[in-house]
């Protein structure tokens, strides 16, 4: 049944947040398999430290996939639904893919056969990618606003669980299960990510509305939808926002690690705390969806924002005290939970701004406009650490983290232009 405007504050039901948490999940796998445990099994086997770091290239999909997300919400499967259409034929190049490395020797993967895995990270990255700006989209047009934290708390909690289980549990059962049983196991975790969206009816429950504003499907379209996107009131005091809210977290973030390996952390305290800080950082996701449906849009971002800059600001306390690990894991859990809010609230003012047919491309260029920025600036961060230390870096990182609130008013006090509920 399509979703009443009559009833917009009603909670979704079960199926669709069972859904919503298996297409998320479903990026996550992948994401952590390539991200956390590939590089680990690759440098076991000798491959060059040069070719590892080719993974972080093989990720430009993620980063590039504004260019083409205006023909993922013009051109709609008509038999499987708009979005259904879509992620299916991606989740099951996603699936061939993974069972294809899990088919495939070890030895012929990291040696002689290093191209082929190069290449199939390359199209399971690119299909993820696409099935990201169909599932994006679907999400806006399932929840109502109301609803939308708890929506983004499972987009952040689920994609946090599947980088868990690909990342650092296979990191853990490997060597006792071997290659091929270890991925085939994240390969049928795939393909039960799958099944919910197999069953849903999409067609009866969201149908499509055909006429868009955009007409032209060649290379006008992209120029024409995202001029469409900015021509919207207070669109550009927003995109200061999403530029701005997680600049203080970016520039901080990734010098945590380092700071705590100068104190003499080896990597299996370093994965230990990953591992815990990770979980601390869906139960943020969750406390904040369910914090925001009650907050609200401004109060949510300026509460989690401030607990953001607040959390990245502490790591502070741990210069010269990476010792103490009651400390460290007091203040790096906060951060997380602080993150993991702040992330969930941001995520759901950026469905706010979705237009209605645009949702996928709309919400898609916002991310990774926020993406982009918050990499150049994690990119300097190694940088500013080594010219005034990590105490003023992390100092300067949550006074930036302050700043930023200061954009909230003019941001979200802006006309908007909302999908229908």
């Amino acid at each position: 049944m399509t979703p009443s405007p009559h009833r917009p504050t009603s909670l979704p039901d079960t199926p669709t947040l069972v859904l919503l948490a298996s297409l998320y999940c479903a990026q996550g796998l992948p994401s952590g398999l390539f991200a956390h445990a590939l590089p680990v099994l690759l440098r076991q086997h000798g491959v060059d430290l040069a070719v590892i770091g080719l993974l972080k290239l093989l990720a430009l999909p993620w980063m590039l996939k504004l260019l083409w997300a205006p023909w993922v919400d013009r051109i709609a499967p008509a038999r499987l639904g708009h979005h259904r259409g879509w992620i299916l034929p991606l989740q099951a190049t996603i699936i061939l893919g993974v069972a294809s490395l899990a088919a495939a020797s070890p030895a012929l993967l990291f040696g002689n056969g290093l191209p082929l895995l190069l290449g199939l990270i390359l199209a399971i990255n690119l299909a993820a990618a696409t099935q990201d700006i169909a599932t994006d989209g679907l999400t806006v047009r399932l929840l109502p606003e109301r609803w939308r934290g708890l929506g983004n708390s499972l987009q952040v909690g689920g994609y946090k669980v599947g980088m868990i289980v690909s990342g650092s549990g296979l990191l853990l059962v490997i060597d006792g299960l071997g290659w091929h049983v270890a991925l085939g196991g994240i390969t049928l975790l795939l393909v039960l990510c799958t099944l919910p969206v197999w069953r849903f009816d999409e067609r009866r429950r969201i149908p499509h509305a055909a006429g868009a504003a955009e007409t032209a499907l060649g290379p006008r379209l992209l120029l024409a939808h995202y001029r469409g996107l900015l021509a919207q009131p207070g669109m550009f005091a927003w995109l200061a926002v999403v530029l701005g809210f997680k600049l203080g977290d970016a520039l901080g973030s990734p010098m945590i690690k380092p700071m705590l390996v100068d104190q003499g952390w080896s990597n299996a305290m370093l994965g230990q705390l990953t591992l815990v800080s990770s979980v601390a950082g869906i139960a943020g996701a969750v406390l904040g969806g369910a914090l925001y449906a009650r907050l609200g849009a401004h109060r949510s971002l300026f509460l989690f924002g401030l607990l953001q800059a607040a959390g990245i600001a502490a790591m502070a306390l741990l210069v010269g005290h990476g010792g103490n690990g009651g400390l460290v894991y007091a203040v790096a859990l906060a951060e997380q939970v602080a993150d993991g809010m702040s992330t969930v609230a941001l995520f759901a003012v950026m469905m706010r701004r979705c237009r209605p047919q645009h949702e996928g491309a709309d919400f898609t260029l916002q991310a990774s406009a926020q993406v982009l920025f918050a990499g150049l600036v994690g990119g300097s961060s190694g940088v500013l650490a080594k010219a005034v230390g990590y105490l003023p870096l992390f100092l300067i990182a949550g006074t930036l983290g302050l700043a930023a609130l200061g954009l909230l008013r003019a941001g979200i006090a802006a006309p908007e232009s909302r999908p229908p509920v």
